[in-house]
């Protein structure tokens, strides 16, 4: 679950990581008040898109009527597909050096990491692509978390000798703040030393790990929830775990796991998912609702049926999918692989009620559905 910048920043200042004066604003009005109870400022887009910036969605404002246009012109704006409600109308401050600091969940490790850069201000992919020298990382052992000789190595950096020890200090905190929130990402762009010799966030993107949502439901509460397509709140609705995707292959699994599977071996052997939707536990029982979800897409031009079943009997979901099928008549292929418990009986019902056979392999499924005429090429 992502957070909105102004959403995030508390979690810093509660961890002692200074951040401008800032309001929120959900009107261009409210952002003229904002503006002249903190001189001159910066109208900021409240989105959990990237490259704001970039978009016009942040601007500086000497007054308040200045603020005033600029918050009529970024309010309703849509960047990264996102419709911009909110403003964050922030002091300005003087900066007199822009730095980068990050912790995140590094999946090559299994470890946190941690980023620091002495460039600030610009894209991490941006930074790591153009100047991997000056990116340093480090990842930490959850054990015993960042240290503070670990902090200082990372921002040993020429010209930033009298920093070191401040710059550390945020480190250590902004680990703290990822450890204690559940984070999946917790980055500051740009860390900034002011004119007045201040360091302060300027910036700040949270990603809480979805998995924490249910036991952080009062942090929860403050994020932003993903857009949701028309067919994913369907889905939401009915109990199911679907997720449209670009693809024109349609997928029905049983379990997160084995779904995710059949997608990275679609995208394997050449094809593209046109969705992510299991049907495990007693998702079978809405097999007809789950199926009409992926027919309605204009886009699919085949379906893969994957079970493997060891606690779950794959014959009791093949006769879900069956009495689907019957009532739905898809116009589409259909390919099953049905491995595991009950896949005996499961296929016996799938070739006498469907006349169609179950493959071998899921990969042989996956290759019968890449091949079907119609589909665009990979």
């Amino acid at each position: 679950m992502n957070f909105e910048e102004h959403a995030a920043k508390p979690l810093l200042r509660a961890e002692g990581i200074p951040t401008p004066k800032g309001i929120v604003a959900g009107s261009a009005e409210e952002a003229r008040e904002a503006a002249h109870k903190l001189g001159p400022c910066v109208v900021k887009a409240q989105v959990t898109a990237g490259k704001r910036g970039k978009a016009g969605g942040i601007r500086l404002a000497a007054d308040s009527n200045e603020a005033y246009e600029h918050a009529q012109a970024i309010m309703g704006m849509r960047i990264g597909g996102l419709l911009v409600e909110r403003l964050l109308v922030e002091q300005q401050v003087a900066i007199e050096r822009e730095f980068y600091a990050a912790v995140l969940n590094d999946a090559a490790s299994k470890c946190p990491r941690v980023l620091f850069s002495a460039v600030g201000g610009m894209d991490i992919e941006e930074l790591a692509s153009q100047q991997p020298e000056a990116l340093h990382s480090r990842s930490v052992d959850i054990r015993s978390g960042l240290q503070l000789d670990d902090a200082r190595n990372l921002v040993a950096v020429p010209g930033l000798e009298s920093l070191r020890d401040p710059l550390a200090d945020i480190l250590l905190r902004l680990y703290r703040v990822y450890a204690g929130n559940d984070a999946e990402l917790l980055e500051i762009n740009p860390l900034c030393l002011a004119a007045d010799g201040r360091i302060l966030a300027l910036d700040c993107k949270f990603t809480l790990d979805d998995s924490a949502v249910k036991r952080r439901e009062a942090l929860a509460a403050l994020g932003t929830a993903e857009p949701l397509s028309e067919h994913e709140a369907q889905g939401q609705e009915l109990g199911l775990k679907f997720i449209q995707l670009e693809g024109d292959i349609a997928v029905l699994a049983n379990g997160a796991g084995l779904t995710m599977t059949t997608m990275d071996v679609i995208r394997h052997l050449g094809g593209e998912p046109a969705n992510f939707l299991e049907i495990g536990g007693d998702a079978y029982t809405r097999a007809t609702a789950a199926l009409k979800l992926v027919l309605d897409n204009p886009r699919v031009k085949s379906l893969v049926v994957n079970f493997c079943g060891a606690f779950a009997r794959t014959d009791v979901m093949t006769e879900g999918v069956i009495k689907a099928v019957q009532e739905l008549q898809p116009g589409i292929p259909m390919y099953f692989s049905i491995h595991g418990t009950g896949a005996r009986l499961a296929r016996e019902m799938l070739k006498a009620q469907l006349g169609l056979a179950s493959f071998a392999t899921m990969d042989a499924a996956i290759r019968a559905a890449n091949a079907v005429p119609g589909r665009s090429a990979s």
